[in-house]
């Protein structure tokens, strides 16, 4: 029998499955350059935090408007050429924001039309990028291939906002202009990935096709337990939105106390990821989904009660890590229960799901601070985040009772 190590071995090495890797890193951290350089740059041009809120609010708007457009045409047309379009279009903004900060004319209102221009193409990138991976491997194989995707994705979430702030040493304009080069690229290398069955046959447009994604979501239990699980466990688990006010008052650590803890979700995601891609999960992955979203409350539980910064960052590595095991198994059960002709509309409602659960997340995490105290407000995320994972359970028991990350029989 082959060994895992063999099948990560093995994977690494067929060209287009490195070239979506690779694809997807370098426009993860130009993405991620470009947030922080836009939030640095916006704050130093206004010095308002309503501002930086409109950054967010700009970026969110397109993805609720172009969802269901974005998963129609992920099933509709090539989606190396939906995916590679998408990241041509952000390396364009990235270029013009890179003149416009030379030249002195870049305005507030010009960066929040870009970033909205960069939200609409990532709305259409996310899930056709996610789609196309089963294309590009085969079926047997998605989970190991998932988990790698997952290593590489948390990594380029690390090293983005690190570059971003070195490139922004430099100048806008730089900074800007290194993000324009790794859109492009990750353009050039989405456009030439390789797959491995026929694109499934094209629907007609059509009211039922554009809404199909939420109807196949609705009638299998699996998918709809999975993705709703993500929506309500990452809502109530928002306690990284109030990072900055635990190491200015609670921690009393400075910036780089704050880097730390910003980098240690990842850091155990990253970590847990590998670990995942070398030894894959076998067996009970339903009850292991469900416990990793437990360990996710009870690390949230620890980190909002922490005053010691060894104990929180420990306790955001644990997060991280049992994050990494519920997205990893509920983004197989989805990929694998979705036919490749529904991957591109499931995969844009689960990203609407995400993308609504991290936004109302940090809202519901600076609400809840703002009425019971920041300490109070993470601690009841982490207790809510436990009850849904034991609600979820009882509701969805086909999800619960899921042994094996496999295809399922056609």
């Amino acid at each position: 029998m082959t060994s895992s190590v063999e099948k990560q071995t093995a994977l690494l090495r067929q060209p287009a499955f490195l070239r979506f890797l690779t694809a997807r890193a370098f426009s993860t951290v130009a993405f991620q350059v470009l947030a922080v350089v836009v939030g640095w740059q916006v704050y130093a041009m206004t010095g308002s935090t309503l501002q930086l809120g409109f950054v967010g609010l700009m970026q969110f708007t397109p993805m609720i408007l172009l969802t269901i457009p974005a998963g129609h045409v992920a099933d509709r047309f090539d989606r190396r050429v939906v995916v590679g379009v998408c990241q041509g279009v952000e390396a364009v903004v990235a270029a013009l924001l890179a003149g416009g900060s030379l030249e002195g004319w870049l305005s507030v209102h010009w960066i929040f039309v870009a970033v909205a221009v960069v939200g609409g193409a990532r709305t259409f990138e996310s899930p056709t990028m996610s789609a196309l991976l089963p294309g590009v491997v085969a079926l047997p194989r998605l989970p190991t291939a998932l988990a790698l995707a997952s290593s590489v994705l948390q990594s380029a979430t690390i090293l983005g906002p690190a570059l971003g702030g070195f490139l922004y040493v430099l100048g806008p304009a730089s900074a800007y202009g290194t993000v324009m080069l790794l859109f492009l690229v990750a353009s050039l290398l989405s456009g030439g990935i390789a797959l491995t069955r026929v694109p499934p046959r094209r629907e007609p447009v059509s009211m039922t096709s554009l809404f199909s994604g939420f109807v196949f979501i609705r009638d299998h239990p699996i998918v709809l337990g999975a993705i709703s699980l993500d929506l309500f466990a990452v809502l109530f688990g928002g306690a990284t939105a109030l990072l900055p006010v635990y190491a200015r008052d609670i921690l009393h650590t400075g910036p780089v106390g704050l880097g730390l803890l910003r980098a240690a979700p990842a850091t155990g995601a990253v970590l847990t990821s590998l670990f995942l891609a070398r030894r894959p999960l076998r067996n009970h992955v339903g009850r292991t989904m469900f416990g990793a979203v437990a360990v996710f409350g009870l690390s949230t539980i620890v980190f909002g009660v922490s005053t010691l910064l060894p104990v929180s960052l420990a306790a955001l590595v644990v997060l991280g890590a049992s994050d990494v095991v519920s997205v990893l198994i509920r983004g197989t059960l989805v990929q694998l229960g979705t036919p490749d002709a529904m991957r591109g509309r499931v995969s844009a409602v689960n990203s609407m799901f995400i993308g609504t659960s991290n936004q109302l997340g940090e809202f519901e995490s600076g609400f809840t601070a703002s009425l019971l105290g920041t300490v109070p407000a993470v601690i009841v995320g982490g207790v809510g985040t436990i009850l849904v994972a034991l609600i979820w359970s009882r509701l969805f028991v086909s999800l619960r009772e899921v042994d094996k990350l496999a295809a399922p029989e056609p």
